[in-house]
């Protein structure tokens, strides 16, 4: 075997040299010196100017926020309250006008709008991806609060003075994007104007519930959420208590820490979580999935509940953010006020807020509810129905507002927030926030008012700070990254949050984002209510000396570190152990850090100096397509060249588009980047003359080659013959294009089968179609300075070499030479070539038939098709089988002699004989009916030997988790004729008169609403909301695994022990390539089946609530099958949290805090008749269309309070 190893070897090598090019293109890179420089890339500088750069780029958005929150503070404190103002004494911009009036349904079109709503015209502009008016500003105003309210009006009105500053900002800064004041009544005002983008059906889009607002609202939070589950809790109740739930976590970010417990006689967690952790979007998910596994019994204990929550809140022995502290108590009512517990964990100091929440509509007294808020700095609220619950679980924010408030100019300060999806289609976006303040008073020397009036914000796309990073002088594996104190990223190559498409997709599966190695997907969306989280060590694969990168760079210090770690292709398939060099920095007056990655390789880099212009004007003649017939086809990389160059995702179409412009300007023009355009065309010039002096005198067809390449650093891509281009389907991008960055990581030749997905059907086989690509990078040493601009290659004729393939790896000398025939009554030498197909000595002898090659061979014949086998007697007790192998074989050390172990055996049988690539997948297979299969993880085509190559460490798996993907809702189950989870009344129930209140009002609200806030109860024809998670699609995670050489490197052989139907197989790594050669037994029953190895993408769903009582869960079992729940076992990873830094500053207290306004509630006796009349129209399946609801308090607009 290792004579024909050493054959292949030589023959791929022969090939490449020969093709390829490399040394001919060093020397053509060296005839050319003079035409280019050799720049360094010196890290620390690079990083520390990107770091300034963006430093620059945030300071003028900070001075803009700062210019529109004093102006606010301003004029609301010279804004008179008006009691009757009336709507139309109000001009703006409705940006949802057009979109109610196209619907015959909506509010204003039945009531007929008193309000003057303006008419605009709107120009396109790139910059905003959208139509915008840049004279006025646009008003966004919730769909469950009424425009027409006093206290919305007069907001309307003394916001109406932010236009102008808005306008004189973008004078002066004329990159300023959207800039947005949210205010807490719920109003939003943003500029420049545009229509809002509508959802289908219901737009529950508040200001108040997006991150940047809720982070800008108020400090970090520490909270504890306790739900009453006592027997009186059932029912309508209890559902109105889950889904408030989970609301509130929606109002917190991933600087706040939250637990949810239940409580009865005993209080318990409803999760296994058994103390705080951070409210990310994973967690929360965990929360809201255990919330809906909450079932009501016993009897109320307020004692027990909120003992837990204290105790939660005193725990230092964890990662929490030491800040504004507080419990949030859901619960229908009760008389225990425990003043005992309160004296006994808060008094005197009131270190933790209590907000207490009375849940439906029932007749119990809620003064103790109410004496627990106001004695404990909270406020008590009162849940009466489903249309109450967004209002109520987000004013809490008014309170924890107040200690800023008071604090003045110190709390003014700007934050940057996450990552997050813009809603009006920005992309991805930062924002900076700032508070605005309510600074009126009463009257001379009465109380400063301590409420917030909103947030101020200004978003900055992430395009915008990419573009003060070095594109192409890195080269294809050098990038920038940052980070935040969470260690989130806001800039990284692999931040692409994977959403989900419109259109045909099975459900529960997720649509990634593709890059052009792989299938693409169809126009797409994306649920902007969650915020793009990505930590640093889950965009990389992790290990310590990354972590310990990632905490240097939270810290805000600067580093320099070479490390040895594991990076994964680009089309994911493939893992690669390489060396980079980690560079960072801090972002000053930032909450960032920046970092910069660098291959060795990349520390240097060419620079084109192309001063001749008669040279510029020859080598661009090689870019016309007139010239592809001679020179080869040429694939120019899209990138921004020119301010005026129009992109085109058809290659063919931008190099029309650019050949176009290049008639217009010069290379040396100010519109355009005169490096990429240099580099571009000293490329064409440089791969043209690999052309002539190389391919063009070359027979491609003597070796069996369907093209040759050669792609460039400056962006350009040459397929000779200019026939290949036609089916070439590499990315036209060369740092975007996986074989070119394997190429560049690794040394030697890299093979590359086309992919093939396991739900496509497999490659259909036509002459000059299939092939395989073969690839190496150039490596130029120039005065000492090592780099590697370029990467060669040839395209494989797959059928051709399966046959070439055979014949390396037998016992003939050359491919003329006839084939030995092996028989009954003949001796012969196995090899990988000898009777091609399976037959067994009983076994009727298959029909011989010429087999197709393209090869200028002669032809070689091959049974038609493999026979069935006979049953089979054991091995054993037949000489010259298994048994005699393996005692020939000896102990299976690389010592054996490699063509011992093939026996002269007096029958047939032969041998599977494969190459097999770095990531596991099958490249060739000297059996016929594999040939279709090249491409595919080799699991899929041979589990059993697979698994066995993995056993014995020829492969390693890595296991990871892709948190950026989108999922659609998972099919519902069980579905029967009625909607499942109705509540079913009783006969107490129907003698109840607060029954029946409850009822009507569910049941006027709860399939309008209820699914779209929290977990979908009816699953027939669910509502489409704007924000609704179940609606719509949400994150999810995807488990991917990667197989990769392991440390075996020799050859070696072992025995796949399985009883009558074990194998021996023979495997060793090609030297100078990617290639593992097996050599084994064909399989010849199936009573060894092992488990298979999966190398594809597997979504990690998560799993219905465990029952309480809920204890930490051990981590579930890692298998190639499944994953747990939500990727990584949540319950273990927070028992190991990762290092981070909270927000270093913290308003939660201020001795002046007034705290005499903590919530009233309104209690009134229901109208027998109108609930009567309710409950007929539902019978008659009339339901009268409920009118909106606002709850917005006067208190934060009106100077008065």
């Amino acid at each position: 075997m290792q004579h024909w190893a050493r054959r292949l070897e030589q023959e791929i090598d022969g090939v490449m040299r020969i093709f390829g090019g490399v040394q001919q293109l060093r020397e053509i890179y060296k005839d050319n010196r003079n035409l280019f420089e050799v720049q360094e890339n010196e890290p620390q500088k690079l990083v520390e100017k990107v770091a300034g750069d963006i430093e620059s780029l945030l300071d003028r958005k900070v001075q803009a926020l700062k210019r529109l929150a004093d102006a606010a503070e301003t004029f609301q404190k010279a804004h008179r309250w008006q009691d009757n103002i009336k709507e139309e004494d109000i001009m703006y911009y409705d940006a949802k006008a057009d979109a109610e009036l196209d619907d015959p349904e909506s509010e204003d079109v039945e009531r007929g709008s008193k309000s003057s709503t303006l008419r605009l015209d709107f120009i396109e502009d790139p910059n905003f991806k959208n139509k915008v008016n840049y004279s006025y500003t646009a008003v966004q105003i919730p769909t469950d609060i009424y425009k027409g309210s006093t206290v919305i009006l007069n907001e309307l009105n003394w916001t109406e003075a932010l236009e102008n500053v808005f306008i004189e900002n973008r004078r002066q800064d004329p990159t300023l994007l959207w800039q947005v004041f949210g205010s807490a009544t719920g109003v939003t005002r943003y500029y420049p104007a545009t229509s809002w983008r509508a959802p289908k059906k219901i737009d529950l889009y508040d200001v108040r519930r997006r991150p940047w607002y809720i982070q800008g609202a108020s400090s970090p939070k520490d909270m504890v959420i306790i739900v009453d589950v006592s027997g009186s809790v059932s029912g309508l109740t209890l559902k109105l208590m889950k889904t408030s739930v989970c609301e509130m976590l929606d109002t917190l970010s991933d600087d706040d820490f939250v637990n949810v417990a239940s409580f009865n006689e005993k209080a318990q967690p409803v999760s296994c979580f058994t103390h705080l952790v951070q409210a990310n979007v994973r967690n929360k998910k965990v929360f809201k999935e255990a919330v809906q596994g909450m079932v009501a019994k016993g009897t109320t204990g307020y004692k027990a509940g909120f003992e837990y929550a204290f105790d939660q809140l005193q725990n230092s022995n964890i990662t929490r953010a030491n800040c504004n502290k507080m419990i949030m108590m859901f619960t229908d009512g009760g008389e225990d006020r425990v003043q005992d517990v309160f004296e006994k964990y808060n008094w005197p100091n009131r270190t933790v807020r209590v907000f207490t929440f009375s849940v439906g509509q029932h007749n119990y007294d809620v003064t103790p509810l109410q004496w627990m808020a106001c004695t404990n700095k909270g406020y008590y609220f009162e849940i009466p129905s489903i249309g109450a619950i967004r209002i109520n679980t987000q004013e809490y924010l008014d309170v924890l507002g107040r200690p800023m408030v008071l604090a003045g100019k110190e709390a003014k300060q700007v934050q940057w927030t996450n990552v997050y999806e813009d809603a009006l289609g920005l992309g991805l976006v930062v924002t900076g926030t700032l508070p605005v303040f309510n600074l009126t008073q009463d009257g001379p020397g009465e109380k400063k008012n301590q409420l917030i009036l909103g947030v101020m914000g200004i978003d900055v796309a992430l395009n915008d700070i990419k573009r003060l990073t070095p594109n192409y002088t890195l080269g294809a594996n050098g990038y920038v990254f940052a980070i935040d104190l969470n260690g989130y990223v806001l800039l990284h190559p692999n931040l692409k949050p994977q959403v989900s498409q419109k259109g045909d997709w099975r459900v529960g599966e997720p649509c990634k984002v593709r890059t052009p190695d792989v299938l693409p997907c169809l126009p797409q969306t994306t649920n902007f209510r969650e915020p793009v989280t990505l930590d640093f060590l889950d965009a990389e694969l992790e290990d310590e000396n990354k972590e310990e990168i990632r905490r240097s760079m939270i810290d805000g210090s600067k580093g320099h570190r070479q490390i040895r770690t594991l990076v994964k292709s680009l089309d994911e398939r493939y893992i690669d152990e390489v060396t980079r060099n980690y560079t960072w920095v801090p972002i000053r007056s930032t909450n960032y850090s920046l970092g910069l990655v660098l291959p060795p390789y990349s520390t240097f880099y060419l620079q084109a100096n192309l001063s001749d212009q008669i040279l510029q004007v020859k080598y661009f003649e090689f870019l016309l397509p007139s010239s592809f017939e001679s020179e080869g086809h040429v694939f120019i990389a899209p990138r921004e060249y020119c301010k005026d160059l129009n992109a085109s995702d058809n290659n063919t179409e931008f190099l029309k588009n650019f050949i176009e412009l290049m008639e217009k300007v010069t290379p040396d023009s100010k519109q355009c980047n005169n490096f990429l355009l240099h580099n571009l065309i000293l490329d064409t010039g440089i791969t043209q003359q690999l052309v002539e002096r190389v391919w063009r005198d070359q027979d491609l067809n003597t070796y069996s080659l369907l093209a040759v390449f050669a792609a460039t650093d400056g962006g350009i891509t040459r397929v000779f013959p200019n026939k290949a281009a036609e089916d070439w389907t590499e990315n036209p991008e060369p740092f975007n294009a996986s074989f070119y960055r394997r190429s560049l990581d690794n040394h030697g030749y890299i093979f590359k089968p086309p992919h093939q997905d396991t739900l496509l059907r497999p490659l259909e086989l036509e002459n000059d179609t299939v092939g395989v690509l073969v690839s190496t990078a150039v490596e130029l040493s120039l005065s000492g300075r090592t780099l590697r601009p370029a990467v060669v290659g040839v395209k494989l004729d797959l059928e051709a070499w399966a046959e070439k393939f055979k014949v390396l790896a037998s016992n003939r000398t050359h491919q003329d030479q006839p084939q030995k025939q092996c028989g009954p009554s003949s001796h012969c030498e196995m090899d990988c070539e000898v009777n091609n197909e399976v037959r067994m000595p009983w076994a009727p002898a298959p029909p011989l038939v010429p087999a197709v090659t393209s090869s200028p061979s002669p032809s070689l014949w091959v049974p038609a098709a493999p026979p069935r086998p006979h049953s089979l007697t054991r091995m054993g007790d037949a000489p010259h089988t298994l048994n005699h192998w393996c005692a020939r074989a000896g102990s299976g050390g690389s010592g054996t002699s490699p063509l011992s172990i093939f026996l002269s055996l007096p029958t047939s049988q032969d041998l599977l004989c494969v190459l097999i690539d770095d990531g596991g997948f099958l490249v060739l297979s000297n059996q016929n009916h594999q040939w279709d299969q090249v491409g595919r993880f080799f699991s899929e085509v041979d589990a059993n030997l697979m698994l066995a190559l993995y056993n014995n460490s020829f492969y390693t798996r890595k296991e990871s988790y892709d948190y950026q993907a989108a999922c659609a809702p998972q099919p519902p189950g069980n579905l029967g004729a009625a909607p499942r989870g109705v509540f079913v009344p009783t006969v107490a129930d129907f003698l109840n008169l607060a029954w029946w209140t409850s009822a009507a009002a569910w049941s006027l609200f709860q399939q309008l609403l209820y699914g779209l806030v929290c977990h979908s109860w009816f699953q027939a024809d669910p509502a489409e909301a704007e924000g609704s998670p179940e609606a719509r699609e949400s994150s999810c995670v995807m488990k991917q695994t990667q197989y990769y050489f392991g440390s075996v490197n020799a050859s070696y052989n072992a025995i796949i022990d399985c009883g009558n139907c074990s194998r021996l197989f023979h495997a060793q790594r090609l030297s100078n390539t990617n290639l593992l050669f097996v050599v084994a037994e064909k399989p010849l029953c199936s009573q060894c089946e092992a488990g298979r190895l999966l190398q594809k993408e597997t979504h990690c769903i998560l799993p219905p609530p465990p029952p309480a009582p809920r204890a930490p869960r051990a981590a579930a079992s890692l298998t190639p099958h499944s994953c747990p729940a939500d990727g990584p076992e949540q319950c273990e990873l927070v028992q190991r949290p990762r290092y981070r830094r909270g927000p270093h500053i913290c308003f939660d207290y201020n001795a002046t805090e007034d705290t005499s306004d903590c919530g009233r509630g309104a209690s009134f006796p229901p109208s027998l008749g109108v609930l009567v009349s309710l409950q007929l129209l539902l019978l008659l399946g009339l339901p009268p269309r409920p009118q909106p609801q606002v709850r917005a308090r006067a208190r934060a607009a009106s100077p008065r309070l």
